[in-house]
């Protein structure tokens, strides 16, 4: 009998899905990878050396040390979300969607294998933007563990909410709509580029609504050890979210909705 294992058919499906994905971003770099490091440098340049030299330190740090786990993290999220929604929705609008769906593959795989792409382009352009970060301060990390697993947990939780985009998309425009109008927003006021005990009481009881707080204090605790929220808190928040999200987008691929119609 020959010692020689056949790879599952499970596990060839997820393995061509993901390196589909991951041949796809990397193929046009210039368009995937190169942005985020000039649009990082420049944050770095404005916010960091013109406008943050006359506001001073903040929580400790100057305040282009405590910008950089904000900037690092907008990078994932924004790519992790990217790739994801633009993949599926382009695999729908180019009908490549049927192939996938007479394959021999449960739903769980197809998910896995577009977060997965999304999870690897979140995460090479994050190593990106702390290389651009490197040039401009000195890096520290304060716990590690903690680091890993909020840019690995965060990465995957957009990935999900992308392919949800994906889905429901309709035209090339439905996909830009969240990011625009919700994302970015979001993003912006989540404590990137200042601390929640700079705002106003008021304003700081309306931030606790934003998830995004909860996700960027708890990777600037793990990078430097100070943070707005616990990070305990900001951990349980987003892996109920990677629960939710994961049910629905398997709930939706069930169904075949926006899909088999």
């Amino acid at each position: 009998m020959s010692m020689n294992k056949v790879a599952h058919p499970y596990l060839i499906g997820y393995r061509t899905i993901l390196a589909k994905e991951v041949r796809r971003f990397m193929r046009i770099w210039p368009q995937t990878i190169l942005p985020p490091a000039i649009t990082t440098a420049l944050y770095f340049v404005i916010f960091g050396k013109l406008i943050g030299s006359r506001i001073g330190p903040v929580a400790g740090f100057g305040y282009i040390d405590y910008i950089v786990p904000g900037l690092i993290l907008m990078a994932v999220i924004s790519h992790s979300y990217a790739n994801v929604v633009s993949s599926f929705y382009s695999t729908k609008f180019q009908r490549h969607i049927e192939e996938l769906l007479i394959a021999p593959l449960p739903s769980w795989i197809i998910l896995a294998g577009y977060v997965s792409g999304g999870v690897a382009r979140g995460l090479v352009v994050g190593v990106v933007v702390t290389l651009v970060s490197a040039c401009f301060v000195e890096l520290s990390v304060f716990h590690w563990p903690l680091v890993i697993a909020v840019v690995f947990l965060t990465a995957i939780l957009f990935a999900m909410a992308g392919f949800i985009n994906a889905v429901f998309a309709r035209t090339f425009d439905d996909i830009s709509i969240i990011p625009t109008f919700v994302l970015t927003p979001l993003i912006y006021l989540g404590g990137v580029f200042y601390s929640v005990d700079m705002l106003p009481p008021f304003w700081q009881g309306v931030s606790l609504f934003n998830p995004m707080l909860y996700m960027v204090n708890a990777l600037r605790y793990g990078m430097l050890g100070v943070s707005d929220i616990e990070s305990s808190s900001a951990l349980v928040i987003i892996i109920v979210f990677i629960g939710l999200l994961g049910a629905a987008a398997l709930w939706l691929l069930h169904k075949g909705v926006g899909i088999k119609s």
